[in-house]
């Protein structure tokens, strides 16, 4: 029963000390249960080890925009997109990854606007592209700041913006120095007359909106790449005006409200940071408890505490790491070595499989709350139905946990008390209330409740204030091909599922579209290796191994495999390198060596 279900998690999880227990929290719940999550990790169990999957994906966007912008999310709307006069479409695959901001870049190409398209992969949005700039994996810094360097050079920077709204830039302009485009051409792999062309079209067609995903943060120096994205806006002046912008593509209906909310180790609500004692102070009067300092464990910490013994007690809410941590197999061990792992899913995931207790969670259309979507629009998830059997909704479980722990301030009857409570506490969503959500939503900042929400941020001042320029050095990924291990893997999505595949491989017509993992060789290296397009083939990294069946396409440039993540089958994050960026602790799925080799080989 549910009683003896979460008596069990209540008894168990009181037995461990703040620093043996963390709490993962999911994109894919609503902000309220998010919220909920975050304030049971620091209230009930005392710790800061919190986290969910932005780790993963949009951690440098945080990181990299917070220090030059002040904030840390998309700067524009989805609908100005249209209206842009040029469009960067930097490591992203739109039409595949975000398709319905695909359609918005379409619809500015019928309308005339210039489409620059930087991507190692031949990608759809190729077709439409006036400039094609495929560089190597892994050389964003290089490319982006050859393409400043050039704009420094030929006086096409915005003098005016530059002095007025932003600091820093002496220093900046000192490190482009480094990036001749003899340098960037011999790194990135692409003339530099295409760099100067696409640095001219980007600097001269105004409005310039720039776009990206996950091939510009999920890199050892994602933070870097991020960065770059921001001194390339700021030295054109393309910030703070419609359809312009940087505009990062966050890739989960909540993975930006999941951050907004706290379910982060180093800040609670509206990133207001733990090791703060003043914000901490308001938390603890707020919530009448005294909290821990010192921020926490990220989720590319926490798992190899677990491995290490040092984290020995997990709670887990709608995340799949057995597939989703790069470095898998690793992961999977850790998780086997908890001494109490509780998952929270609405499916029997490979995760849950290896958990101790399993909660059956309830999905969006069971239940009421928020979600936050990438442009920083705060919409409401209305229920549809009621939960399905036995499962509950994540605020619940999560609370009637929290309160037989014996902890108070848990005991809401529907989320829109739980919002009441953000919005006292997190000056960004002030103003956020269901009864205002109605019409579409509103976008934060929103500080009151006459306040008509922010559609452009940065247009008078930056949120810091002045924009601060970053110098920025080339630095190559952790790991390169070599003689052992020649290709390069990166990895990506396919249009027709979604992540780890725990709701779209149910599908049965998704699965008729894509029914299993492919590894996209190009040509010239498949006959290398004498492979022919469909062989089922084994790819090999220093981390495990796994057989896929070869797509043999000129999409894959000579040298670069690819493979997305979403079938169990061929788990392409068995593969992956855990090497961390220092700043955000991403790993780097977007580059690592392989070979390839014939099945029966």
């Amino acid at each position: 029963t549910w009683d003896e279900a979460l008596e069990l998690v209540a008894s168990k999880l009181a037995n461990y000390g703040k620093d043996e227990v963390a709490v993962i929290s999911s994109a894919k719940c609503t902000n309220e249960e998010n919220y909920v999550a975050q304030k049971f990790a620091r209230v009930v169990l005392g710790t800061n080890n919190i986290d969910h999957c932005a780790r993963l994906c949009h951690a440098p966007t945080v990181a990299g925009l917070v220090q030059c912008f002040g904030s840390g999310a998309m700067t524009n709307s989805i609908n100005e997109i249209s209206n842009a006069a040029c469009i960067l479409a930097i490591g992203t695959n739109t039409t595949e990854a975000h398709p319905i901001i695909g359609l918005e870049v379409k619809r500015a190409v019928r309308k005339g606007a210039k489409l620059i398209v930087a991507n190692p992969r031949e990608i759809d949005l190729v077709r439409l592209a006036d400039l094609w700039l495929r560089h190597k994996p892994g050389t964003d810094v290089a490319l982006l700041m050859g393409m400043m360097r050039v704009i420094v050079d030929e006086g096409w920077l915005d003098s005016s913006f530059v002095d007025e709204r932003c600091e820093n830039f002496d220093a900046f302009r000192e490190s482009l120095k480094n990036f001749d485009l003899d340098f960037v051409e011999r790194i990135t792999g692409v003339p530099g007359n295409k760099i100067a062309e696409a640095a001219r079209i980007y600097a001269t067609n105004k409005p310039s909106s720039l776009l990206y995903a996950m091939g510009i943060t999920q890199h050892s120096h994602g933070t870097d790449n991020v960065i770059a994205t921001a001194n390339l806006a700021m030295l054109t002046g393309n910030i703070g005006k419609p359809s312009t912008g940087v505009n990062p593509l966050r890739g989960q209906n909540n993975v930006q409200g999941a951050c907004d909310l706290g379910a982060l180790p180093d800040v609670y609500t509206g990133y207001q940071a733990v090791a703060d004692p003043a914000i901490r102070g308001k938390f603890e009067a707020a919530w009448g408890c005294s909290l821990p300092s010192s921020p926490g464990l990220p989720i590319t910490e926490i798992i190899p505490a677990a491995y290490e013994g040092e984290i020995k007690a997990l709670y887990l809410i709608g995340e799949n790491p057995a597939l989703s941590e790069p470095d898998a197999g690793h992961a999977r061990e850790a998780l086997k070595k908890l001494e109490f792992f509780v998952v929270q899913d609405i499916f029997l995931t490979e995760t849950a499989q290896l958990a101790d207790v399993v909660l059956p969670g309830a999905t969006f259309a069971e239940k009421d709350g928020t979600v936050t979507n990438t442009e920083r629009r705060v919409q409401p998830v209305r229920k549809a139905i009621e939960p399905i059997g036995n499962s509950r909704p994540d605020w619940w479980i999560t609370g009637q946990i929290a309160q037989r722990m014996g902890s108070k301030g848990f005991d809401f009857a529907h989320p829109s008390q739980i919002m009441e409570e953000i919005a006292n506490l997190t000056p960004s969503y002030g103003g956020i209330a269901y009864s205002r959500l109605d019409n579409g939503g509103l976008q934060w900042p929103c500080p009151t409740q006459d306040h008509p929400g922010t559609p452009i941020l940065h247009t008078k001042q930056f949120t810091r204030g002045k924009g601060r320029f970053a110098p920025l050095d080339y630095k190559p990924p952790m790991e390169l091909p070599d003689d052992d291990y020649p290709l390069m893997l990166t990895t990506g999505r396919s249009l027709y599922h979604f992540h780890t595949g725990t709701m779209t491989r149910k599908v049965k017509g998704l699965n008729i579209l894509r029914g299993e993992g492919l590894v996209e060789i190009n040509p010239e290296d498949a006959s290398a290796l004498g492979i022919t397009d469909g062989e089922m083939v084994k790819v090999v990294s220093r981390r495990g191994e796994i057989e896929a069946k070869a797509k043999v396409t000129e999409v894959s440039p000579r040298g670069v495999v690819f493979m997305t993540f979403h079938f169990a089958e061929s788990p392409a994050n068995l593969l992956t390198n855990s090497a961390l960026d220092p700043v955000s602790k991403i790993p780097e799925y977007k580059v690592c060596a392989v070979r390839i080799e014939r099945k029966g080989r």
